[in-house]
C-alpha cells in the first residue's frame, strides 16, 4: 500500500509484521525529526527568544493537532507523557490513589497488556480494594455477558482495551462506557493497538481516560498521550515535580501550573511531539477508513492461509481479528519459528506478548503474532505461511 514511503524498506527484502510491537516510520516522520533538530530546536514554554517562540509554537501546535485527531474539547485534556504505559501509570497514581480505596472494586480483562493490568493489580494491593478480571468464551472471544455481571455500585474504575494485542479482537468500547458509568464508574481506554487502524472520538465515547502511544501510529519511541476529562484532570494531584509544572515555589509553599503542563514536569520530547504531529498528519493523509480496510483484507486472507496450514491454531474467533493475528504451530515453538522466518527477513512477533494472564488462559506461554501496517501486502501473506510451511519441514514436523 505505502511500502514506498518508508526508507527501512528501501533496497531492502524486509517483511516487517511486527507493527502491532512498533510501527516503522515515514520519511515524512524522519525528515520533521531532522528538520527540527537542525532548524528549530530550543526549550520550549520559557524562553524569550524567537527559535524558543517557534519551538514553543511548534509544540503547542501539535497539543492542538493531537486534540482533533482523537476529538477533545480542549487541548488542556491532552496531556504528553512517554507513552501508553506512563499515561497508565499516571492515571492509577494520581487518580487511582487519590479517589479508590479499601472496599471498593476495579474491573479489567484477562486480555489487557501488562500495562494496563498491573498498575491497577498494584493499585488494589496497596490501597485494599477488590480487583475482578472479565475473562473469554468458550469460542475465544470477549465474554461481554461476564463484564455485565462484574459490575455494581462498588466499582470504581474500568480499565479496558480497545484492541487486545494478544488476541486481535476489537471490544465494544462505547457500550462498554456506557454501562459502567451507569453504574458510576470511571473509565480508562488503552487504545495502543487501535490508535493506528480506526478512528478515536474521545467525546462520542464519553471516555474519562484513553491513552496512546506514538510510535504505534508511525511516529516516534518515547511520545504517548494522556486524553483525560478535564474535570478528571484537574481534580488529580500532579505526577512528577519539577520546572514547568508549577506556578511559584517559595521555601513555604509550591502552587501548581494549570493544565496541561501540571502532568508534565521538566523538559519535555519536543522532538517526539513534532515527530507525532508529522505521523499524524500522514495517518490523516492516508485516511484511518482507508488504512482499515487494506488491513481487514490482509486479515481475511492471514486466516485463511493459516485455516489452511496443518497443526496452526489461531487464537481468537476467526473473522474477528483485527490488524493483527496470534497463532501457535503444534509441536514448533514461536522462538523457533521466529528465529527461522528471521533468516528468510520475515519479522515476526514471539513471545508472552505482555499479555501473559491471557496465556495462561489457553494453557500456553507463548504464540507467534503477525501484526500490520500500511506497508505489508498480499506477499507479505504468502511469504510468511510459505515461511511457516518450510519451518515445519526444517524441523521435522508433519
Amino acid at each position: 500500500m505505502r511500502r514506498s514511503d518508508f526508507p527501512i524498506f528501501d533496497d531492502s527484502e524486509l517483511i516487517y509484521l511486527d507493527s502491532g510491537a512498533s510501527a516503522q516510520k515515514p520519511r515524512r516522520v524522519i525528515e520533521a525529526l531532522d528538520n527540527f533538530y537542525r532548524t528549530s530546536y530550543a526549550n520550549v514554554h520559557r524562553g524569550l527568544y524567537t527559535l524558543s517562540e517557534k519551538a514553543t509554537s511548534m509544540f503547542e501546535g501539535a497539543r492542538t493537532k493531537v486534540a482533533r485527531f482523537i476529538g477533545a474539547e480542549s487541548t488542556e485534556e491532552v496531556i504528553f507523557t512517554r507513552g501508553t504505559t506512563e499515561s497508565i501509570n499516571l492515571v492509577a497514581h494520581c487518580w487511582g490513589r487519590s479517589f479508590i480505596g479499601s472496599g471498593d472494586e476495579i474491573v479489567s480483562t484477562i486480555i489487557e497488556h501488562h500495562s494496563n493490568f498491573v498498575p491497577w493489580q498494584q493499585l488494589a494491593l496497596n490501597v485494599g480494594a477488590k480487583i475482578s478480571f472479565v475473562g473469554l468464551t468458550s469460542e475465544g472471544d470477549f465474554d461481554r455477558a461476564e463484564f455485565s455481571r462484574r459490575l455494581n455500585k462498588k466499582t470504581k474504575l474500568v480499565a479496558i482495551t480497545a484492541l487486545a494485542n494478544g488476541l486481535g479482537i476489537k471490544l465494544p468500547i462505547k457500550e462498554l462506557i456506557e454501562e459502567a458509568h451507569a453504574v458510576g464508574a470511571i473509565v480508562l481506554v488503552d487504545a495502543a493497538q487501535s490508535v493506528a487502524h480506526e478512528a478515536i472520538d474521545v467525546r462520542a465515547l464519553d471516555a474519562d481516560f484513553v491513552a496512546f502511544s506514538g510510535h504505534k501510529i508511525y511516529g516516534p519511541t518515547g511520545i504517548g498521550v494522556l486524553y483525560g476529562k478535564r474535570k478528571l484532570l484537574e481534580e488529580m494531584p500532579p505526577f512528577h515535580y519539577g520546572g514547568d509544572m508549577i506556578l511559584s515555589v517559595s521555601v513555604e509553599k509550591t502552587t501548581f501550573n494549570t493544565l496541561p503542563h501540571k502532568f508534565e514536569a521538566g523538559t519535555p520530547h519536543i522532538a517526539g511531539v513534532i515527530g507525532l504531529c508529522a505521523a499524524l498528519d500522514y495517518v490523516a493523509e492516508i485516511g484511518l477508513e482507508k488504512i482499515s480496510a487494506h488491513e481487514a483484507k490482509l486479515v481475511k486472507l492471514l486466516e485463511e492461509r493459516l485455516s489452511q496450514i496443518k497443526g496452526v491454531q489461531m487464537l481468537g474467533p476467526r473473522g474477528k481479528h483485527h490488524a493483527l493475528v496470534c497463532f501457535i504451530v503444534n509441536d514448533l515453538h514461536p522462538h523457533d519459528l521466529a528465529q527461522f522466518l528471521n533468516e528468510k527477513q520475515i519479522a515476526i512477533r514471539a513471545g508472552h506478548h505482555c499479555a501473559q494472564p491471557l496465556l495462561h488462559h489457553f494453557d500456553i506461554v507463548a504464540s507467534s503474532r503477525a501484526s500490520l501496517g500500511v506497508y505489508n501486502t498480499e506477499a507479505d501473506i504468502d511469504a510468511l505461511c510459505r515461511g511457516i510451511e518450510e519451518a515445519k519441514r526444517f524441523f521435522g514436523i508433519c
